[in-house]
């Protein structure tokens, strides 16, 4: 049985996001963000909780198509170093696709990282992710 518990964060919740260990998000927490994210329906944004501490999240956004079923886009998952292998990600991922099922008819579930990252290729591909290439853009708003 694992040592954390699971929490989808929502406007109720946000106060579990008080306390977070380091590496866990890429940069500080905004509450203003935070509200935003939490108030969009086709979002997502999952917790695991050790001894009141936020050791790990994963965040998704159902990419829905007028063409074909939704898509389940993970957009971020990060666990603490300390808490690492110990089925953490895992649950995260889990439970992202379960609320992406129960909310609307899924077609698939994908993700981006990047070439050179071999821990998050090993996980994806250790939980049935198949690598495809494909290529980016990206432009900044200034």
């Amino acid at each position: 049985m694992p040592d954390f518990t699971l929490h989808r964060i929502t406007a109720q919740t946000t106060a579990l996001l008080a306390r977070v260990a380091e590496d866990v998000f890429d940069d500080a927490i905004d509450p203003a963000h935070v509200a935003a994210y939490v108030a969009a329906g086709d979002h997502a944004l999952y917790v695991a909780v050790r001894d009141g501490v936020v050791i790990g999240q994963a965040r998704a956004v159902l990419h829905r198509q007028p063409d074909s079923g939704a898509d389940i886009y993970i957009d971020n998952l990060g666990v603490a170093p300390e808490a690492k292998r110990q089925g953490v990600a895992t649950a995260l991922v889990d439970a992202l696709v379960a609320w992406g099922k129960a909310a609307t008819p899924c077609r698939s579930v994908w993700v981006a990282t990047e070439p050179d990252n071999e821990e998050a290729n090993g996980f994806y591909a250790a939980h049935g992710f198949t690598l495809a290439s494909m290529a980016y853009y990206a432009k900044d708003f200034a």
